[in-house]
Parts: C-alpha cells; sequence; structure tokens
C-alpha cells in the first residue's frame, strides 16, 4: 500500500473509532476523497480493508455504511488474539529457539531498549515501537510453525481492533504512554527469556496477559471521544 493509502486508512480508522463517522452512516468513496483530498483509488481500497477489519459493512447497492461495534465486540477479539498468540508463545518454547529465532528476537529488544533507555517517549518514537512491537509477534508467530493456529489468527484479525497491528497511543499524554510501551517491552524480555528457558507455561501466560493490555487502548477512545488530537491510530503497512 502506498503512503498515501496508508494515511487514507489510518485517518477513516480513527473517524470511526472516535465517532466522526457514526454507526449506521452510509460512505461513499467521491464525499471521502473530496473529505480527504485525496483521489478515489486509496479511499476505495481502504473501504475495503476496513470492511474486512469489521469496521465497515458494504451495502447492497453501493458504498459502505459504519458498521454498530460493541465493547464486547472488541473485548472478544482481543481476548481471542492473547490466547491464540499465547499458544503460539508456548509452542516455541516447547520446541526451543533456533539460532536464527534467537538472534531475530534479541535485535528486536535491543531495538526497543534503545527507545527506553533515554527515559522519555518522543512521537517519532511510537511509530519505532509500535513497528518492533509487530515484528516482535510477527517473529514469535512464525516460529511456531502451525499453520492451524496462524490461520486462526488472520481470521481474528479481522474482528474490530483486534489485530496486533493496531494501535490507539494518546499522544497527550506521553509521559503516561511511557510507561505503558516501556511494560510492553519488559513483557516481551519476560516471554523471550521464557522461550528461551523453554518454559512453555511461563511463556503462555505473560503472553496473555501482553495480549490483554490493549483492553488499554480501548478504554482511550471512552476517556477522548471526540477529542481527535489526543489520540494517534497507527497499523502497519499492508
Amino acid at each position: 500500500m502506498s503512503n498515501q493509502g496508508q494515511q487514507v486508512l489510518v485517518s477513516l480508522r480513527k473517524m470511526v473509532a472516535e465517532g466522526e463517522l457514526n454507526p449506521g452512516e452510509r460512505l461513499a468513496e467521491i464525499p471521502i476523497s473530496k473529505r480527504l483530498g485525496v483521489s478515489r483509488t486509496p479511499v476505495r481500497l481502504a473501504f475495503r480493508i476496513l470492511e474486512q477489519e469489521g469496521l465497515l459493512q458494504k451495502l447492497a447497492g453501493r458504498g459502505y455504511v459504519v458498521r454498530e461495534i460493541t465493547e464486547k465486540e472488541i473485548r472478544d477479539g482481543i481476548d481471542v488474539r492473547g490466547t491464540l498468540e499465547g499458544l503460539a508463545a508456548r509452542l516455541v518454547a516447547e520446541k526451543g529457539l533456533t539460532r536464527e529465532v534467537r538472534k531475530a528476537l534479541e535485535e528486536c529488544l535491543s531495538a526497543g531498549d534503545d527507545i527506553f533507555e533515554k527515559g522519555v517517549l518522543l512521537e517519532e518514537d511510537i511509530d519505532l515501537f509500535h513497528n518492533l512491537n509487530i515484528r516482535f509477534h510477527s517473529i514469535v508467530l512464525s516460529a511456531c510453525d502451525n499453520a492451524a493456529l496462524n490461520s486462526a489468527i488472520a481470521r481474528n484479525d479481522h474482528l474490530p481492533f483486534a489485530s496486533i497491528n493496531s494501535l490507539a497511543v494518546d499522544i497527550g499524554n506521553l509521559k503516561g504512554e511511557f510507561k505503558r510501551l516501556q511494560m510492553a517491552h519488559f513483557q516481551h524480555h519476560v516471554i523471550f527469556d521464557a522461550m528461551d528457558a523453554r518454559h512453555g507455561t511461563r511463556a503462555e501466560s505473560v503472553m496473555r496477559e501482553h495480549a490483554n493490555a490493549a483492553f488499554q487502548y480501548f478504554d482511550l477512545f471512552s476517556k477522548h471521544k471526540g477529542k481527535s488530537n489526543n489520540i494517534k491510530m497507527l497499523r502497519a503497512a499492508e
């Protein structure tokens, strides 16, 4: 996806999450493209992706409608993700880390250490950590070598905000976000240590706890509803 397409996708997801686009509101390519100042092509692609994620529903004729998304729906998706990723971490621990997997995970952890050793969080650090977080989880999922598990996670990623790629950050409270993201990074270290020591149960439980931290991001939407300048939505490039 192009940079412009990525920006359109993030903007629309943020507008849905914050209620700027209301449940039941009909969306069409031309009005949205004019609203965002882009061509219809990235809007069309973004609509398709948001439909897959469960944020939009395609109408029988032309266009889409914003889906009503409940707190339970979001929490259920995150809970399932934690269960599946916990299983992946346990499988990796039981198999043992290969040299290549250990090296890749250590590189993620080292890059994360560099972010937090400054003691402050800059806005550009959020994007760096977001990408490192995705990389860490992707390595674990690949290393578990279980096609059925990865297929289940891919299906679950289509639920609203259930994907590890989706992240909301309160840029109006970077001090608080520093603590939140630093804890997530610390959990990466604990998960790695458990897998490296082949402690499957420990790796599974910490990974589940780590995934459930995403519930805090859902709470941001309730806290800052209508205050779009406070929330930054991120997602990895497709």
